[in-house]
């Protein structure tokens, strides 16, 4: 037995699933102490069950997703070391930056060495400003890290309490601005991720459930507590991962089809390409700036059921914020969600205070609530409609949709959008309609999420580094450090190496892993150079266990149909 809960901005979703099918499910709204409402969910799902008997819980969350969204994350300074190259104003990434003279170039040289000066008036204006977290990237960090732990040692030295992170650990791939933001956004949603993952860790202690508990991640595979507690960007669309792989379990085999996934806060949006869903070649954007982490090829669009609405002269504003549940649910301000209940396409909250709702903002301009509901609706449909074909526009552009497209032998997008989430039932006829499509709800639509988090085949990667001028390897999750023979090491050997202790460690864990399954995820190749001449080279490869799903999930006796609004 399987247990998957998704945690999101209003909701949090369980599903318990045994042999593919649906035992139990919960939807309980997420309040201020994720504790109370992870408790409910699953104590909801788990009900006469034995917790012995789990195999795994797998969680899916949209926290750091709502808070990117929402821009409800502290400001990070940063202490870029970018050496020559583009001039400075280029690196503007919408907070306090300070530029430290100093450079490594991309063979790993000190070429400029660092001004401690110029890092001692950085910290000191920051220490006036109040500054408690700081980033420190250099641009060719990954190939030596001396100048980020050198700015790293001196702000422990004189400011012991502030956090500081080194984008060489958590952006370990070249690509300068990429690093910037993947660094910048870890460290800004580290606190308050941190108390999901301790909200988690309490909830298995106080129910006394040793099942393993991975949480899912971007790229629709799984990490440990441990590492994502480390590393939350790479969580960054987890909750759009977990709606698209429950659209993937919940549909027929081989569909094409677009994920529109409505929740309270966000809107999310995937590809599923004969089976199996789009990944982005790029990696996560956000705020229009790229990052470093691997992730489905998804956007996060906040508009939701929850979203605030506002009156702007004779116009209406679909805020791109939530302050709480729907007017009619008992929430501060009218919603979509209040639009809905006021034209019947949901049943949710009081009727009377949906009405009220909407007539607070159309009173004024002499509209009725419906008149107004209507509008609202008619907005929130075009919003997310233009972002789908927005979205086309990215998805286009990757190579597998390039294959695809080739497999169909003529140009052609996507015929089926397929709604999930809360808002789906109110909302997915009319996007389809403006997109000119086929609408789709399948079985279990309101906690799709869930079911995505639980059938997420579990995952595991390796990081191996090899130097041939050392003569020696490391194999970063392990600690492992070993030696080899620069005569006969290639990158074919760097990469056998790689998969072959991924299988000993994916073993140790229960995981039975063919050699052709494995997927690269990142490799790169650097040429050490001494005196004109090639003296060794460094092979960075990281490698992981495949990604996809368990199974198709079942609905009685079998799925096998599209169940169709």
């Amino acid at each position: 037995m399987n247990v998957g809960v998704d945690v999101g901005g209003t909701f949090t979703d369980a599903v318990l699933l045994e042999k593919n099918l649906v035992r139990a499910t919960a939807k309980v709204p997420t309040r201020r102490d994720l504790l109370v409402s992870v408790l409910e969910a699953i104590d909801t799902v788990l009900k006469d069950v034995d917790v012995k008997k789990l195999e795994r819980i797998v969680f899916s969350t949209t926290t750091i997703t709502n808070l990117i969204a929402e821009r409800k994350y502290k400001d990070v300074a940063l202490l870029l070391i970018p050496g020559p190259g583009l001039a400075h104003e280029s690196y503007n990434f919408g907070t306090k930056a300070y530029i430290l003279p100093g450079a490594i170039d991309y063979r790993g040289r000190e070429i400029i060495p660092l001004n401690d000066r110029d890092l001692e008036l950085a910290l000191a204006d920051l220490s006036r400003q109040g500054c408690s977290r700081v980033c420190v990237i250099g641009k060719f960090s990954p190939r030596n890290t001396s100048h980020e732990k050198h700015v790293a040692d001196m702000i422990q030295k004189k400011y012991p309490s502030w956090q500081v992170d080194l984008g060489s650990m958590i952006g370990g791939q070249l690509n300068f601005p990429r690093r910037v933001v993947t660094t910048y956004l870890t460290s800004a949603t580290r606190v308050p991720y941190h108390y999901f993952i301790e909200s988690i860790r309490q909830a298995m202690t106080k129910r006394e459930i040793n099942a393993d508990v991975f949480i899912l991640k971007a790229d629709g595979g799984t990490m440990s507590l441990e590492n994502a507690e480390e590393l939350p960007v790479e969580t960054i669309f987890s909750g759009p991962a977990a709606s698209t792989l429950g659209v993937q379990a919940l549909i027929p085999p081989g569909e094409t089809a677009v994920v529109v996934d409505i929740g309270g806060t966000t809107t999310d949006l995937a590809l599923i390409l004969s089976g199996q869903p789009l990944l982005s070649s790029k990696g996560a954007r956000l705020e229009n700036q790229l990052t470093q982490v691997r992730t489905l090829a998804v956007k996060s669009v906040p508009v939701g059921g929850d979203s605030a609405l506002e009156r702007a002269g004779k116009d209406f504003i679909v805020r791109s914020v939530r302050l709480g549940p729907a007017y009619c649910m008992g929430g501060p301000a009218p919603t979509p969600t209040d639009a809905l209940r006021v034209i019947g396409l949901t049943e949710l909250g009081d009727g009377v205070k949906a009405r009220e709702a909407m007539a607070g903002l159309g009173t004024p301009l002499n509209l009725s609530a419906t008149d107004v509901a209507k509008t609202v609706i008619k907005m929130v449909v075009d919003r997310i409609a233009s972002e789908v074909n927005r979205m086309f526009l990215d998805w286009e552009q990757e190579p597998a949709y390039l294959v695809w497209e080739v497999l169909q032998k003529k140009k052609v997008r996507p015929n089926l959008v397929v709604g999930v989430g809360g808002g789906a039932s109110g909302l997915i006829t009319q996007i389809a309609s403006r997109l000119r499509c086929e609408p789709v709800i399948p079985p279990y639509a309101p906690v799709a999420n869930a079911i995505g988090a639980a059938v997420a085949k579990p995952t595991m990667q390796i990081s191996l580094r090899a130097d041939t001028e050392q003569e020696y390897y490391i194999i970063q999750e392990e600690g492992l450090q070993g030696k080899l023979d620069r005569r006969h090491f290639d990158e074919k050997k760097a990469l056998e190496l790689a998969k072959e202790k991924l299988i000993q460690r994916a073993a140790k864990y229960g995981l039975d892993v063919e050699p052709e399954e494995i997927e690269i995820t990142h490799r790169e190749v650097f040429n050490m150079i001494r005196d004109w001449t090639t003296t060794g080279r460094l092979f960075d490869i990281t490698v992981q266990t495949p990604r996809g799903i368990t199974g198709k999930v079942l609905k009685g006796g079998g799925y096998d149909e599209k169940t169709q609004m």
